[in-house]
């Protein structure tokens, strides 16, 4: 855990740019374009962000983050965050990483869904490889990185799209490519569907299609059930209304925990025994095929019991 100082900057659109760095100036651990890190923004209140910033740049992390009112608290408190503040910071973790195999990297970040793409543009940018990013927001006033984009070094591989000017057509922008592009999106549930439809119409395989998903609508309610955390030794009762985390929570285990919406991965444990009903959207199909993995935030079990490696 890295506990570092805040820079503070207000961007349009109700984004807030957080610069974090160490108080000795010191490197900050590694990152590659697409990696997060959690903030942990009070002992129970624990978000995941997209880092911002040039991964070249050792000594900063920055993090753009939306002003959310319909949010969970994630949000709210980062917006709460002020200038020379200290706040705890995990090492980056990736689960959106750029694909070396592709010959060109189609970028799509709609609305705050642009963060990410902002680093992997930087990265792909230095290392002289074939990319071009698409920026899709409701309009000027309220895209918080068109002026970093529009002076960026790579500003002529942007595209600007803002829905009271020039909608973004995703049939010309997925058409117009070289041949082995792979296609990276976040943004709003809405815009990624549309891209990994509109991407699989057009013969791009699964494994050229990349997506973060920064929020997600999952129902973790079902059937009752048991389960049983075989290292701790504890078996609990499931509600119908209940996750297996709050579950564990009240026999006092408690689950590392960061989005609650099956998005991070931070709660992912070893199933050993019983069929998981997967309800994430961070396991991938085969993944969820294989049964031996689970979500403990949002998951829950098919059959009446399930064994975890807890």
């Amino acid at each position: 855990m890295l506990t570092l100082h805040i820079i503070r900057r207000e961007l349009q659109g109700d984004v807030t740019l957080l610069t974090l760095a160490h108080a000795d100036g010191i490197e900050l651990p590694a990152f590659s374009a697409g990696a997060h890190v959690d903030l942990h923004l009070s002992a129970e209140l624990v978000r995941p962000y997209s880092l911002c910033g040039d991964p070249q740049d050792r000594h900063h992390y920055q993090l753009g983050i939306l002003k959310d009112s319909r949010s969970q608290g994630g949000s709210l408190a980062a917006h709460a965050l002020r200038e020379g503040d200290e706040v705890q910071v995990s090492a980056p973790r990736n689960l959106f990483a750029l694909d070396t195999r592709g010959t060109h990297s189609l970028l799509i970040g709609g609305g705050i869904g642009i963060t990410p793409m902002l680093a992997m543009a930087a990265e792909l940018h230095a290392a002289g490889r074939s990319f071009s990013l698409h920026y899709a927001c409701r309009s000027r006033s309220g895209a918080a990185f068109v002026t970093q984009l529009e002076n960026a070094p790579y500003a002529e591989r942007v595209q600007l799209h803002f829905s009271d000017e020039q909608r973004l057509n995703l049939a010309s922008v997925l058409s117009d490519v070289p041949p082995n592009t792979h296609v990276y999106v976040c943004g709003p549930t809405r815009l990624m569907e549309a891209v990994s439809s509109l991407a699989k119409n057009l013969d791009y395989l699964p494994e050229q299609i990349h997506q973060e998903c920064f929020s997600a609508d999952v129902q973790i309610q079902g059937n009752a059930f048991e389960v049983v955390a075989a290292a701790s030794g504890i078996t609990v009762q499931v509600a119908e209304n209940q996750s297996i985390v709050e579950a564990l929570a009240l026999a006092g285990l408690k689950v590392c925990v960061s989005c609650k919406q099956g998005i991070c991965g931070s709660c992912l444990t070893d199933v050993l025994e019983g069929e998981p009903d997967h309800r994430d959207s961070y396991l991938t199909d085969e993944e969820k095929a294989d049964g031996d993995q689970i979500l403990l935030c949002c998951s829950r079990a098919k059959g009446a019991r399930l064994i975890i490696d807890l």
